[in-house]
């Protein structure tokens, strides 16, 4: 049994923005990111290749919020986080702030791979992306006309010019034929975010958990109220002490008790059993799923 889940970011688009066109493009870049991870798991691969895969697929795909595409900061900056855990070991690395990383969840393997930290910050992460042989790109890399044009509309006071990317996220959960899961989560925050906000994504039990003996989870949403509630550790949490499956789990962290703070957004879980959850309480979330039993899913709103 293997299975996958990823997710785009929630809250990123109303209905009313939702053309035939726009669903078909995002549709196809879930799937394109959802076959690719899947591909690993079909071949023997392990969990933590699955998920980095899948998500250096959207970190490449400037339609979401994460590498190229990702939002720009008040300061005129992209500034990326990311961070992935190993179920197998509780293995986890993160970086935050990294500026001229082409696939930040690239660099937050390495930190968990090749360093005794979990998490590296700003000119930080980027010297130890050097010294791991990652070759640098501009920070200009990032940028396309459509976050460019968000972030000067919000600079020019039209609060709900970023709307459509605040809770924009990319992330993926697999687990293996050997019965390992892993998740991963990779973000350019917040359009005109300041003072260096830190997010959930990057942040182990927050945005970002993977046990084998439990679930994977990946988190998008408004990240001070993910950060609060531990969501990702949270679900686990139900599923060890209280003996919840992973759908009762995820639905009760997201749909109640996020709800209950005024937190919006939400996850995709995997577990040790292969059911996949996919709860939000926002308008939508991005989304897709594949298993080795027949599943494949993808949707955008609440479809």
């Amino acid at each position: 049994m293997h299975a996958i889940a990823i997710h785009g970011g929630a809250g990123t688009l109303s209905s009313a923005q939702l053309t035939p066109e726009s669903d078909r493009i995002y549709r196809t870049g879930l799937e394109c990111a959802v076959r690719a991870g899947f591909a690993v798991l079909d071949s023997g691969g392990g969990s933590l290749d699955a998920v980095t895969v899948a998500v250096q697929a959207l970190e490449d795909d400037p339609l979401f919020n994460a590498g190229r595409g990702a939002v720009l900061s008040a300061n005129g900056l992209h500034e990326l986080d990311a961070s992935i855990m190993d179920g197998r070991n509780l293995g986890a690395g993160a970086v935050t702030g990294a500026r001229h990383v082409r696939n930040p969840i690239v660099l937050a393997r390495l930190v968990m791979e090749r360093s005794p930290h979990v998490m590296l910050a700003g000119e930080g992460a980027d010297e130890f992306a050097l010294e791991q042989g990652l070759e640098p790109v501009p920070n200009g890399h990032f940028t396309t006309e459509r976050r460019q044009r968000e972030l000067d509309l919000l600079l020019q006071g039209k609060k709900a010019a970023g709307r459509e990317a605040l809770m924009g996220t990319v992330g993926a959960v697999a687990l293996d034929a050997r019965g390992n899961v892993a998740a991963a989560t990779s973000t350019g925050g917040m359009t005109g975010k300041k003072w260096g906000r830190i997010g959930d994504s990057p942040i182990i039990g927050a945005g970002t958990y993977a046990a084998n003996d439990c679930c994977a989870v990946s988190a998008t949403g408004h990240g001070e109220f993910f950060i609060r509630a531990s969501v990702a550790h949270e679900i686990a949490s139900l599923m060890r002490y209280r003996g919840l499956d992973v759908v009762q789990a995820a639905d009760d962290v997201v749909l109640r008790q996020l709800a209950r703070m005024g937190g919006s957004g939400g996850v995709i879980a995997v577990g040790r059993d292969g059911r996949i959850a996919m709860p939000f309480n926002s308008e939508g979330m991005l989304r897709a799923a594949m298993d080795s039993r027949g599943l494949f899913v993808t949707g955008l709103l609440r479809d």
